[in-house]
């Protein structure tokens, strides 16, 4: 016994003395970057070890990084590399890890997933074909970057992160703040134009006093943040049209409270696509809930959030929300007489990429390869199309504009019968999603939600609580 206390007392000192040898050469070191180096081991090691063996970690980690992080000042791709895929990494080293806890279902919605993926991957080949190699390979990272919306998508619903009913709403909670603080943040940023991060789309609006950036917060464009904002703002919906023993699960304050915020947001990202999500998402909710929506409640209660809405954004943001109002109205005033103009130039870009299919209608079977058009100059310019169904007509052919419809039935029906789930759960975000995707089926038209990769897997997490068996 005595032996082996004096064992137990060397390795004490010798880990103490190990321990302290590595705090004096972290101190020594010149520089900050070099000392930063050397600590690193000492978050890395137990972070990596809490992922192994928590399997639902890394799920968190990537969508905090993914709402709350820019991209690395690092001149990679379009935005720079982003923490959140070094996550997105991590997971499918703890799927390998724990691979006899998955039970993958087939359904329509998976198949409709992998299929619409495997038209993207086989299309790389055209991108090699006709826009070379270099062009070909970031058609491939962005296949992959779609793929994580997938993993996602099957980890939580049929791996190792499927949760029971309070897990279910405690991660559609932090999702919520998480979401609020972005958008939070996105104002903060717009009312005093924060350097922007590495990696952003250059949107402004111009005034009498100014030239100011778009509301965008952590994300690459105003889009971004706005489809979020909507995202949020159909949860907010939804959660207050619910049975009083769902409603308990959420705070009315901090309902209110995020649906202020979120909304200011995605007013000052002048995403009127957005705007238009959030309509149709709401006309949705109204259909799924008619049998037990109080209507003058309802009514009162909207015009109560609509009119503090609008008075803290005018207090606030005078002069940015009058601009927002206008920019809006414009649609209707003007679109008779400039409709290219008002639509920011998409006709133009639509009759260049209907004009290439017309006269060579044999890449609309096979397309030119994903994510080429703003690339390459294969069709005779670069084009941005703004427009899923058109853009993978283009890049992925009539099978790949086929996939994206089969895909967004299979949601939208999907999400729909959880709907009428009795498990609250899923039923509250099958509603969600289907309200939700209703809306994105139609923005879709003007913009490609497909490429949003790092809020698009936070979509398939909810779509993957709202399909998961009942426990």
């Amino acid at each position: 016994m005595i032996g082996e206390g004096r064992i137990a007392g060397r390795q004490q000192l010798l880990v103490g003395a190990t321990l302290g040898m590595y705090a004096a050469a972290i101190a020594l070191a010149p520089g900050i970057s070099t000392k930063a180096l050397l600590a690193a081991p000492l978050v890395a090691i137990p972070l990596f070890w809490n992922l192994i063996v928590t399997p639902k970690a890394w799920l968190v980690l990537f969508f905090l990084c993914a709402l709350l992080t820019p991209p690395l000042p690092i001149p990679l791709g379009d935005t720079g590399p982003h923490l959140a895929l070094l996550f997105a990494a991590s997971g499918v080293f703890v799927g390998i890890l724990r691979l006899e806890e998955w039970r993958i279902r087939l359904d329509e919605v998976l198949s409709s997933m992998l299929a619409l993926w495997a038209l993207f991957a086989a299309s790389v080949g055209f991108a090699a074909l006709y826009s070379g190699v270099t062009i070909a390979s970031g058609s491939l990272a962005r296949v992959f970057l779609f793929g994580i919306s997938i993993y996602v998508f099957l980890y939580a619903r049929d791996g190792p992160a499927r949760m029971h009913l309070q897990q279910a709403f405690r991660a559609v909670r932090l999702l919520f703040f998480a979401g609020t603080i972005a958008a939070l943040f996105a104002c903060v940023d717009f009312y005093f134009q924060f350097p922007a991060p590495a990696g952003y789309e250059p949107q402004f609006v111009w005034l009498q006093t100014g030239v100011f950036r778009r509301a965008q917060g952590f994300f690459y464009e105003a889009s971004t943040l706005g489809n979020v904002c909507a995202f949020f703002l159909e949860m907010i919906a939804v959660a207050l049209l619910r049975p009083k023993d769902e409603e308990r699960q959420f705070s009315r304050f901090a309902l209110l409270a995020g649906g202020i915020i979120l909304f200011a947001a995605l007013v000052l990202s002048y995403s009127r696509a957005s705007l238009v999500n959030l309509v149709i998402a709401g006309t949705a909710l109204l259909w799924l809930s008619r049998n037990r929506v109080r209507w003058a409640r309802f009514a009162a209660g909207l015009a109560i959030f609509g009119t503090g809405a609008a008075a803290g954004l005018l207090l606030a943001f005078p002069v940015f929300a009058n601009m927002a109002w206008l920019r809006v109205s414009a649609v209707f005033r003007y679109f008779s007489e400039s409709p290219n103009a008002v639509l920011s130039g998409r006709l133009s870009n639509w009759a260049t990429l209907i004009d290439f299919l017309v006269t060579h209608p044999w890449h609309a079977l096979l397309g030119i390869g994903y994510k080429t058009l703003p690339y390459s100059d294969f069709i005779g310019t670069r084009a941005v199309g703004d427009n899923t169904y058109l853009t993978l007509l283009a890049e992925t052919g009539v099978l790949g504009l086929c996939g994206v419809i089969a895909l967004n039935a299979a949601i939208l029906a999907s999400a729909y019968r959880a709907a009428r789930s009795p498990d609250s759960a899923r039923s509250f975000c099958g509603t969600w999603m289907f309200c939700f995707w209703a809306g994105q089926v139609v923005q879709m038209f003007s913009a490609d939600l497909l490429t949003y990769w790092r809020v698009l897997p936070l979509y398939f997490f909810v779509l993957a609580i709202a399909t998961r068996e009942p426990a």
